[in-house]
């Protein structure tokens, strides 16, 4: 009998986190475990103005086709943008839009990668790029994620016989872990990337959302045609729209992208796009965001706190600078997955270490987002977590 489904299809294991997302659906539970912005962050009196605005002004171009590159006003802000916070010389026509930064990752995948390409990822790495990624069958190459970025032996060691086609980063806020690269490590990833042909994608979801410390420029952002930005804007206004963009200077990487998109979807949603030009344009945008950060710091360091207070002394953990994630460490000899089972019972839930990567099982580290509980829950939810430890 002829087997109907794909081969990348079957191979792809996403009942894990379906798994785990089911159990944090129960009443009563206190969950650490989704990616969530903080609902109370969301500007709905000002969105809905600015789609009354763009309906009363631009009707019937909101609900009509449109270009796979995206509406061009929006398009020279995120460029005007890059400008204005690091000095980069992109335009609107290095801009595409997409539906959420995550179509950016199916996108990548379906321009560069064949079944058995060399694809280099962080070690942890988000777990969704793992995902999506892994339909294209390729020969994953972790890399160690220390403290201030990647591990720089080991990138230098697996990018020596330039026959990896991607590098995965999350510089800024990194999740599953909210680390941040340092600016000597970024300099120094760059000057081994640059010998090699390797694409890097730098994805930057969280980098608006810093609430301690200075930002960074970015590794190759701007500077080399063998890079791609993604951003978003669903950690600062609203993840239901799915507006997400990416920033490439390779013109040619730039026309296969937009061939890819043509057959995924034809264009992203158009009246979102308007919307969130709209908002852009008549509200303080850097206002917000510093509404945001003062909200987020409040709850990190709620969490941080709570940890120091109640967790046992060998559970070691991230501070981070910005973002929504911080990253546990259990020790040697525990399972974060035996652990999540267990503090179920206790009706508090987080995300487990092992898939977040691409060559361990049983792993001792666990991710815990900040953002979606007040102060009061996440203390509350440190303390049950702590019962079970």
């Amino acid at each position: 009998m002829v087997q109907i489904y794909s081969d990348r299809v079957l191979q792809a294991d996403s009942s894990f986190i379906k798994d785990i997302l089911s159990l944090t659906e129960v009443e009563d539970i206190i969950s650490f475990a989704g990616g969530l912005p903080n609902p109370i962050s969301f500007p709905m009196k000002e969105f809905q103005e600015s789609i009354n605005r763009v309906l009363q002004n631009s009707g019937d171009k909101v609900f009509q086709y449109s270009g796979t590159q995206g509406y061009l006003p929006l398009r020279q802000w995120v460029a005007d943008r890059y400008k204005k916070r690091f000095g980069m010389d992109v335009t609107a026509d290095d801009i595409l839009i997409t539906t959420g930064s995550q179509q950016g990752l199916d996108l990548m995948g379906k321009a560069l990668v064949n079944k058995g390409d060399k694809v280099a990822v962080e070690s942890p790495c988000y777990l969704a790029a793992i995902q999506t990624f892994a339909l294209f069958e390729p020969e994953f190459l972790p890399i160690s994620l220390e403290d201030d970025g990647l591990n720089l032996e080991e990138l230098e060691a697996t990018l020596k016989n330039n026959d990896v086609k991607l590098l995965y980063t999350v510089p800024n806020f990194q999740n599953p872990t909210g680390l941040t690269y340092s600016k000597e490590k970024r300099e120094a990833i760059f000057e081994i990337i640059k010998k090699t042909n390797t694409v890097l994608i730098e994805d930057d979801p969280y980098g608006e959302l810093r609430f301690e410390g200075e930002s960074l420029p970015y590794i190759a952002g701007g500077k080399s045609e063998n890079s791609v930005l993604f951003g978003s804007f669903s950690k600062t206004l609203s993840p239901g729209m799915r507006i997400g963009y990416l920033c490439t200077k390779s013109k040619e990487l730039m026309g296969h992208l937009i061939g890819a998109k043509q057959s995924s979807d034809l264009h992203t949603n158009v009246l979102a796009q308007y919307a969130i030009y709209d908002y852009l344009t008549n509200n303080d945008y850097e206002a917000h965001i510093s509404k945001i950060t003062a909200l987020y710091k409040q709850q990190c360091d709620a969490m941080i706190a709570a940890m120091e207070k109640y967790l046992p002394a060998h559970v070691t953990f991230t501070k981070p600078e910005g973002g929504m994630f911080l990253w546990a460490d259990l020790g040697e000899g525990i399972s974060s997955v035996e652990v999540f089972k267990r503090a179920t019972e206790k009706k508090v839930a987080f995300v487990p270490g092992d898939p977040f990567y691409t060559n361990i099982k049983g792993a001792g580290t666990l991710r815990l987002n900040y953002t979606n509980s007040d102060p009061e829950t996440i203390v509350e939810g440190i303390k049950r977590l702590a019962s079970v430890l």
